[in-house]
């Protein structure tokens, strides 16, 4: 880097106080980006001789020009940072309930959340605007996982009908040397297969059963919407019969809206206390084939009903024969924050409980319709799940 592209940003790290020091205020479009950066990070200084001190008050239209200057001047990635520090730093919400403001906006995952938690006092003229951006969302999440989702799911399920008389091109030669070690000839260094393990060729019928109960806390919010949208598309394949509730204090099942990810997503309303044994009490009623079906919490643990009564139905889970993952969360947030006595107490009972990127999500489902080892799989994945 030239000394004059780190003067330059050095400039707009530090502001108007630095333009001294660092030869002026740089070029037009560098007062630009300064006026952006001032507005959000340097409004609560009120200091007369600072030009970084502007902020954005309550103004709409302030707001909009800002919106536009940031779109302006950054990239899509900054602009969404920017956008969801504006939310926290300035309590911009009550601003995003304006139409105009909405189509401003960079749409991101953050932002649906944002949207879906004022979904309860967003007026009539706002909602149309809010539901665009949220689907435009929706519908990006849906063309980078789809493709990938179902063809890891249902090789899994493949997989997961063995046969013992399959035909050579059929034979799972790692299963089948695996159940035949017994019969290995030391002189001359083989195996010789007594029982023939294959996969099953793919068949309409539905072969396994997913639950996922989703904690709609306010916390939850990136985890909602990507667990919406895996909803969705799992719900598209026949092999699967997938359910889809989601709680708080209060357990909503929105199964029949499972096709149309967005449906689901105004069919939420995030934020209020938790009630994981409730929702867990009520999937259980929707279980009817144990050793067939994979149930994924997806929740932070922060338990606000009976925690002896939710690790004993997670236990009467285990041991009906349910596949029982939980997830701490799915969302590209990095480590979330949870409770790690439950999620202790969950690892007891031989429940793994960790986060869970949404790009990494389609391989570990795979791995729990395959009945693989979902442990071995967060281990070898750590760091990257």
């Amino acid at each position: 880097m030239t000394d004059d592209a780190q003067a330059r940003r050095w400039r707009l790290v530090l502001g108007a106080p630095a333009e001294a020091g660092l030869g002026g205020p740089g070029s037009a479009e560098d007062a630009a980006m300064d006026r952006a950066l001032s507005a959000l990070y340097n409004a609560d200084e009120q200091s007369a001789t600072d030009k970084r001190a502007a902020g954005l008050g309550g103004s709409a239209p302030k707001v909009a020009r800002w919106l536009g200057d940031i779109r302006t001047y950054f990239p899509s990635s900054v602009v969404e940072v920017m956008q969801r520090d504006a939310v926290e730093r300035l309590n911009l919400t009550e601003l995003l309930l304006e139409p105009e403001l909405l189509e401003a906006v960079e749409p991101d995952v953050h932002l649906v959340g944002t949207l879906l938690s004022l979904n309860r006092v967003m007026p009539e003229t706002t909602r149309a605007t809010a539901r665009m951006v949220v689907e435009k969302v929706v519908r990006e999440i849906e063309r980078r996982i789809a493709a990938r989702t179902v063809a890891a799911v249902s090789g899994a399920l493949n997989r997961a009908a063995r046969v013992t008389r399959p035909k050579l091109r059929d034979i799972d030669w790692d299963r089948t040397i695996r159940r035949n070690l017994a019969h290995y000839l030391p002189e001359h260094r083989t195996v010789v297969p007594q029982r023939l393990v294959g996969y099953g060729r793919k068949a309409q019928a539905v072969r396994r059963d997913v639950v996922l109960a989703i904690d709609q806390s306010g916390s939850m919010a990136s985890s909602v919407v990507y667990a919406s949208v895996f909803g969705a598309v799992l719900a598209s394949m026949r092999a699967l019969k997938t359910s889809l509730v989601v709680f708080d204090t209060a357990v909503v099942d929105l199964t029949d809206q499972l096709d149309d990810p967005v449906e689901v997503l105004f069919g939420t309303q995030l934020g209020g206390g938790t009630d994981i044994n409730r929702a867990i009490a009520y999937c259980q009623q929707l279980i009817t084939r144990p050793a067939d079906t994979l149930f994924v919490l997806i929740s932070d643990l922060y338990e606000g009903g009976i925690r002896a009564e939710m690790l004993r139905r997670i236990a009467a889970m285990k041991e009906a024969g349910v596949q029982v993952l939980v997830l701490l969360a799915l969302s590209d947030d990095g480590a979330p924050a949870y409770d790690h006595e439950n999620a202790a107490a969950l690892a007891a009972l031989g429940v793994p409980a960790f986060a869970c990127t949404p790009d990494k999500f389609p391989d570990l489902l795979a791995v729990a319709l395959d009945r693989g080892d979902v442990h071995a799989w967060a281990h070898v994945n750590a760091g990257r799940t």
